[in-house]
């Protein structure tokens, strides 16, 4: 079986998609990747062949930043990559509006890898669930509103979406977390399967970590991790961050991440790094302090660090209120009410938050998530087999699916 992976090529979302890649090519299927051309040596790390989304048409169209506003682009990309590499199936990511409308464009079967809770409508259930940002309708209708807007731009507006209202799961949705993440009573939707993290990164370089070591070792104190998402329309978390780690007994290492314009006072006890990996530093880490994206979150509970986390926008919200449910995190206000080293102090003192921690990352780590994965994409393959033999895959018989703007 030929199958394309086109996540989005942020490492929040590829490197998951990796994690299944490499072991579906050890089962003997033909794995290629499409992503933006920076990401190259982290795939030939992975060991899979590798397209650059550029030659196709699709530059910026891979990139978390830009994924509202550039699904045709990304439509067009993944159809012609699919097309060259005569793909039988597709895997993205959640967000790739413009992969899943190719996979339509094309009949072919698309598994989506999500993130460790669901972000859309449940099927039943939830409507207790409190909210710390949007609600799941209004982020399930916005998102659905710009799904409609590629499938016309591709042409498609005229038949019925292969998926119905559910079109943003694709064939098959796999979440990355833990059933306990989602909202007690709430049922998820029939084509969503938990197949836990997905771990993969690429490896770090030693003389890195020895430079990292040194710098932590010359203070002693013990070590935060912090890890950054967007800051969206929220308020900036370096003034707390300078004010919890300034004449204070921790050091944090912070992992600027997809974030910008970072603040570091000239004082304070942090140590600024933008790596492609994170393992060794939530290693070294007692405690994890997030906004609430999926990577940092799934680091620190298979490593069984309790967690404090200051969400914004996106899933960091969903992901907070999961996690502050299960146990194993509290919230790190961006407000100075209460000084943000006391908070730091309760999370890391608080033997319960780890001990949670600990149960639900064992969970975590017992799951083999690649296996799981490719067991499922192979299910869906499968299920598909007939449809696709069916359909014809031929640049003339699809030449209406690259209607549209060029």
């Amino acid at each position: 079986m030929k199958i394309l992976l086109c996540p989005l090529s942020d490492g929040g979302y590829l490197y998951p998609v990796l994690a299944a890649g490499r072991e579906l090519r050890l089962r003997g299927h033909d794995v290629s990747v499409l992503g933006r051309s920076s990401v190259a040596p982290v795939v030939a790390e992975a060991g899979l062949p590798f397209a650059a989304a550029e030659e196709f048409g699709g530059r910026r169209a891979f990139s978390a930043t830009w994924w509202g506003q550039t699904g045709p682009d990304q439509y067009r990309a993944v159809l012609r990559a699919a097309r060259e590499t005569g793909a039988d199936l597709l895997v993205t990511s959640v967000l790739c509006n413009g992969a899943l409308v190719a996979a339509e464009a094309l009949d072919l079967p698309v598994v989506v890898v999500g993130l460790s809770v669901h972000l859309w409508d449940y099927r039943s259930g939830g409507e207790g669930e409190p909210q710390l940002g949007r609600t799941r309708d209004s982020r399930t209708r916005d998102t659905l509103r710009l799904h409609a807007a590629v499938r016309e731009q591709a042409g498609l507006a005229g038949r019925a979406c292969r998926w119905g209202d559910g079109a943003l799961l694709g064939d098959v949705l796999l979440l990355r977390g833990d059933p306990a993440l989602e909202y007690p009573g709430a049922r998820l939707p029939e084509r969503v399967r938990h197949v836990g993290p997905l771990s993969w990164e690429p490896t770090p370089d030693p003389g890195e970590v020895a430079a990292i070591e040194e710098h932590l070792a010359r203070s002693g104190k013990p070590v935060v991790y912090v890890h950054l998402g967007r800051f969206f329309e929220g308020r900036s978390l370096w003034p707390r961050l300078n004010e919890a780690f300034t004449g204070g007994r921790f050091q944090a290492v912070v992992e600027q991440g997809r974030s910008t314009d970072p603040a570091p006072a000239p004082d304070a006890d942090i140590l600024l790094v933008r790596k492609r990996w994170l393992g060794p530093l939530v290693d070294r880490a007692g405690l994890v302090l997030s906004n609430g994206t999926s990577a940092p979150v799934l680091a620190a509970l298979l490593r069984g660090r309790p967690l404090a986390l200051s969400p914004n926008g996106s899933e960091q919200p969903v992901l907070t209120g999961a996690c502050m449910r299960a146990g194993v995190a509290v919230h790190f206000p961006k407000s100075p009410a209460v000084p943000a080293s006391a908070l730091l102090e309760s999370a890391w003192r608080d033997d319960g938050l780890r001990s949670h921690a600990q149960v639900l990352g064992g969970r975590l780590a017992a799951a083999d998530g690649a296996a799981r994965a490719a067991d499922v994409i192979e299910q869906v393959a499968g299920a598909s087999a007939p449809a696709a033999r069916a359909s014809a895959l031929s640049k003339e018989n699809h030449e209406y699916a690259t209607s549209g703007p060029r």
